[in-house]
């Protein structure tokens, strides 16, 4: 059975605090994983959330600030450590290309896995599978820093009714979906346009038209909620989202599920997030991430 969650390994911004590991994010899409920065820690948060070096396929570094990337070096060893049999590939800002292989390389160990390094150079897709396509949009962090978004394939949803009134029953139905015809019927006379699930990833950024492109008619955002509303000044400063532009952002994007991650230390009350990012409009379902949380994607519409 095809599995579409995400599970949420760390949520701390900057620095891991009792309660909040660094960040880490892997996303279940049916038989693939993506695991989107991994802060130090990240390995020991993927084996208490069960997550196993065998489950990733890809890794995607939204840039190479300490908390999103420090956890390279022990998941790219325990790729290698495990023996991991199907290819495994990272994507990353190429202006970071000396970080990657410092961490990739930071200590000896036995490569038995060629992780195949796909750097990205600006926005635009990155890879187009049967399943999706991994797009990249450039945000606005005192250094260059991407957002990714993944998006499914439309597909069509049959219809019962038209099908019946039509006579298609039993096997012919499968033949149609295959064959787009039958009988002088097209397959579009029995069915409508099933829109394909959508999810962005959005780190470390100012308000930004990568934010919006990302956001924009997602089933799942997550996306960094460094500080509060009161603290808007120290956002803009530092390159970050506060709860309420967060869900600004989502609310006129149309986005069904919205994930607000990546806190401050300063800040103790956790339900503070969900406060501001209703008080801003955000009407859809909204989950203040914790760590070890599992998330589901949002069932199709």
């Amino acid at each position: 059975m095809s599995v579409r969650e995400l599970v949420v390994l760390g949520t701390a911004s900057q620095v891991p605090t009792r309660h909040r590991n660094h960040n880490g994010y892997l996303l279940r899409w049916d038989g693939e994983g993506l695991l989107f920065d991994p802060g130090e820690g990240t390995q020991r948060q993927m084996v208490r959330a069960g997550v196993a070096a065998h489950d990733l396929n890809r890794i995607c570094v939204t840039h190479f600030h300490g908390d999103h990337c420090l956890g390279l070096a022990g998941v790219i060893q325990r790729v290698n450590l495990d023996q991991v049999p199907h290819p495994v590939t990272a994507h990353y800002p190429r202006s970071g290309q000396r970080f990657f292989d410092r961490l990739r390389y930071a200590t000896a160990y036995r490569e038995t896995v060629g992780v195949t390094e796909a750097p990205v150079d600006g926005d635009g897709p990155l890879v187009t599978t049967d399943a999706y396509t991994l797009e990249a949009r450039r945000l606005s962090h005192p250094v260059e820093s991407f957002g990714y978004r993944l998006v499914e394939p439309d597909g069509r949803r049959m219809l019962p009714e038209l099908l019946a009134a039509h006579g298609i029953k039993g096997p012919d139905v499968g033949r149609i979906q295959r064959e787009g015809s039958l009988g002088g019927v097209a397959l579009e006379d029995v069915s409508e346009v099933r829109r394909g699930q959508r999810f962005a990833f959005v780190m470390d950024t100012r308000l930004c038209e990568g934010v919006h492109a990302l956001a924009e008619g997602c089933d799942m955002l997550v996306i960094e909620s460094t500080f509060l509303d009161d603290d808007r000044e120290l956002a803009i400063e530092h390159g970050h989202l506060t709860a309420g532009q967060a869900a600004r952002v989502a609310r006129d994007a149309g986005v069904r599920h919205l994930v607000l991650t990546h806190f401050s230390q300063r800040y103790s009350d956790p339900d503070a997030f969900e406060r501001q990012a209703r008080a801003a409009g955000f009407e859809g379902e909204l989950t203040v991430a914790h760590d070890l949380l599992r998330v589901p994607v949002p069932k199709r519409r």
